[in-house]
């Protein structure tokens, strides 16, 4: 059973991780005025550096239980539960509480940490 959990977590990560990516290009960078344009691709990718890692940290959970490594999956969880606890902190506290991005992140940490 930790390890569907495990597994579901990965999963939900990657689904936010593409949500955050798309309204990033779709709400966000459209109606941002940023000069100069260089300045503008750079935070632009730095945005979708965030969603790449954070694809690269579902894959990580959901690749965890087939790991002989039992060591290896504590560390991925503790890692990734700490990353996207930080990230769903974050979030609740520079919307308020308004977008479902904390709560989204949330879910991923709560079911990292169950099936650890």
């Amino acid at each position: 059973m930790r390890d569907i959990l495990l597994q579901c977590s990965g999963l939900a990560a990657i689904a936010a991780a593409l949500i955050h990516g798309v309204l990033g290009e779709t709400k966000v960078f459209p109606r941002a005025t940023i000069e100069p344009p260089r300045l503008r691709n750079l935070i632009r990718l730095v945005w979708q550096a965030g969603t790449v890692a954070w694809i690269g940290g579902g894959v990580l959970l959901i690749a965890a239980p087939s790991m002989a490594s039992e060591p290896a999956r504590h560390w991925i969880i503790a890692t990734f539960a700490c990353v996207f606890a930080f990230g769903a902190l974050a979030n609740a506290l520079a919307t308020r509480g308004r977008h479902f991005g904390w709560m989204a992140l949330s879910a991923v940490v709560a079911l990292a940490i169950a099936g650890y």
